[in-house]
């Protein structure tokens, strides 16, 4: 194709959404006042955007930059002002969500992209786990109305409880909180530690889990 015909097919669609997606890979947020955001997640922006650590879940900037020089953790940062940020994680795909004033969701804290600024958050960690994730596993519980966009290596699956899942694998969360467990056989099958040695068990019989065809190190 030549220059125009290639401008013209990967430029940004012009919407009225606050959120969208330019392609799988990619999300358009139409900033006009505050949005939250992964960390390092800009890969572009147009008008007068400013990019600005928030707190860590232990409190102070000073732990939200331990947390991004560690990689463990969620930091997020706040994208202020007016104009268009574009979001991507590591060619991760893209699921845009919109939770109802009564919705919400928690989403391991590998795969949150951003959210609308009115969205109420909560970054907690699973201790139970920290024998499988460096720091255990942090999750970002968000309360709408608003939007909110994760990330999924490829396409997810989204099963019914009662389900077990992998941890590695697990993505998201709603109305149903898990227990985690500890399979001993399997440990002593594989002769290591293994995430499947871990298992995240989803009881009830409302609401949903979100699963990858990856497992997150």
């Amino acid at each position: 194709m030549n220059i125009d015909e290639f401008t013209s097919e990967h430029g940004p669609t012009e919407t009225d959404e606050p959120f969208q997606l330019e392609n799988n890979y990619t999300l358009d947020v139409a900033v006009d006042g505050e949005v939250l955001a992964k960390a390092g997640s800009m890969v572009a922006y147009t008008g007068d955007l400013s990019f600005k650590g928030k707190s860590s879940a232990e409190g102070g900037i000073g732990g939200f930059l331990k947390q991004a020089a560690t990689g463990e953790g969620t930091p997020v940062m706040t994208i202020a002002g007016q104009g268009h940020a574009y979001l991507a994680d590591s060619e991760k795909k893209v699921q845009l969500l919109e939770l109802d004033a009564d919705e919400s969701i928690t989403v391991n804290g590998e795969d949150i992209l951003a959210f609308d600024s009115d969205i109420s958050y909560e970054i907690t960690s699973m201790d139970s786990l920290a024998g499988a994730f460096a720091g255990g596993f942090t999750n970002v519980s968000l309360s709408g109305p608003g939007y909110v966009a994760i990330t999924t290596h490829a396409d997810p699956v989204v099963l019914k409880p009662p389900v077990s899942t992998d941890p590695s694998a697990t993505v998201a969360w709603s109305d149903t909180t898990p227990d985690v467990q500890v399979n001993k056989s399997l440990s002593d099958m594989v002769g290591q530690e293994s995430g499947e040695r871990f298992q995240m068990q989803f009881s009830g019989d409302s609401g949903y889990v979100v699963v990858q065809p990856y497992e997150e190190h």
